[in-house]
């Protein structure tokens, strides 16, 4: 048999027995005593809690809450797990190639009904994602080995125009992927604060030999959110924006990444948001427009100043 093979036997003698001898396991399965402890030494590093217990009723057994628990997933549980792997590939997620031996690993030890239904669900379950730019596989690599090592990074760095590039020392907080793209949210020491970057953008990317402490209970997620969503924090300064229109037009706006997030309340026709004045003027009046007269604004009256005076200048534009 292979190692693996002999491993996962050494697993089902000791989920069996309790209890097992380096000599029983070797004469079980017909291996030398040397190799028996070679494989329980790579169980071990692989996270298996194996306790060697000394003396003349000792031997090799399984912590009790290990050994209580399945040694395989079960058929949903392999489903889901099939299924979370086709949104992480759309996703450009780093790690594929691993991700690809665990999913053949995971059929390898179903028997033949389970592998039959398994493939039946995945046939029916496909991930359609916008087109999205050329994930860098290593440079996410590094970066997500960084969050977990607390290593400080040195990277080049394109700002947002597009034309200008910067060095700066960085330490990683965490990753996560937001609008077909992936970002990295750390300590930036070029700055001295916390922010967010685009991962296409970074050019060059390397570790250094400093280490940082992530601060306890941060996360990305939540400075990320905050960071595209001004004023949340303070609502004295939010302006209430009332909307009119068609039920589907109206759900479709609740559900939009920014406004979902500003809803204060909604009927079947009517909806109510409150936004920072800087988003109301500059960003809302471009959406509002591509859902056309399915819409109506009702409140405040900028807002549908604004929508007149940009409609006026296509007009113009395009006639000219």
């Amino acid at each position: 048999m292979s190692k693996s093979d002999n491993m996962l036997s050494i697993l089902w003698l000791l989920k069996s027995r309790k209890q097992m001898t380096a000599k029983q396991i070797a004469e079980e399965l017909e291996i030398s005593i040397r190799t028996v402890y070679r494989y329980i030494d790579s169980l071990c590093a692989s996270g298996v809690p194996i306790v060697a217990d000394s003396g003349h009723n000792g031997g090799y057994s399984l912590l009790e809450h290990f050994n209580e628990a399945p040694l395989f997933f079960d058929l949903q549980e392999q489903k889901a797990l099939i299924h979370a792997a086709k949104y992480a590939q759309e996703a450009g997620y780093p790690f594929g190639d691993a991700l690809e031996s665990a999913i053949s690993k995971l059929k390898l030890y179903t028997n033949e009904e389970q592998l039959e239904k398994i493939n039946r669900h995945s046939i029916g379950f496909d991930v359609i994602h916008s087109p999205i730019h050329t994930p860098k596989t290593k440079t996410l690599q590094l970066l997500e080995e960084a969050v977990a090592n607390e290593t400080t990074l040195s990277i080049e760095y394109i700002k947002g125009n597009g034309k200008e590039q910067s060095s700066r020392q960085l330490d990683p907080y965490g990753l996560l992927f937001w609008k077909n793209r992936w970002y990295v949210v750390g300590f930036c020491h070029l700055r001295n604060e916390v922010r967010s970057f685009r991962v296409d953008r970074i050019i060059t990317i390397a570790e250094t030999d400093q280490k940082f402490e992530r601060p306890l209970d941060f996360s990305a997620r939540q400075f990320f959110m905050n960071s595209i969503l001004p004023g949340i924090q303070d609502p004295a300064e939010l302006i209430s924006v009332r909307i009119r229109g068609h039920k589907s037009a109206i759900d479709n706006l609740c559900e939009h990444w920014l406004l979902g997030h500003v809803l204060i309340e909604r009927s079947v026709h009517d909806v109510h948001f409150k936004l920072d004045r800087d988003m109301i003027t500059f960003y809302l009046p471009y959406l509002i427009l591509s859902f056309g007269k399915s819409i109506q604004v009702q409140e405040p009256s900028f807002l549908k100043e604004k929508l007149i005076n940009i409609t006026s200048e296509l007009n113009n534009f395009y006639q000219s």
